[in-house]
């Protein structure tokens, strides 16, 4: 869809070590990873001052509502239930970037 400077971690723990590594501007994480969840790793992000502000996509086949909700609590910017299209990524994707800009 566009974005070619990408770094790709296997887990939300890796997730937390590139941080760490490299400078990410933008994170996309699903909920269901070993290790480290995505919503545990979005919370982690939020309450490390360094990092909290950095944008957060969630995608995962988690539909319920309280699940959105809770995701949202943790402070994502936005939520993609699976299965979705390229499309649907780049819009949510251009959504949370314009809303910082």
């Amino acid at each position: 869809i566009g974005y070619e400077n990408v770094v790709e971690a296997e887990d939300g723990q890796d997730a937390l070590s590139k941080l760490q590594a490299h400078t990410i501007d933008f994170i996309i994480t699903d909920w269901n990873m070993p290790n480290l969840n995505g919503l545990d790793l979005t919370k982690t992000i939020r309450n490390s001052p360094s990092i909290s502000s950095i944008p957060i996509l969630m995608v995962t086949t988690r539909a319920l509502k309280q699940d959105i909700i809770e995701a949202l609590q943790a402070k994502v910017n936005n939520y993609i239930v699976k299965p979705f299209t390229p499309t649907v990524l780049k819009e949510k994707i251009d959504l949370i970037l314009q809303s910082i800009s």
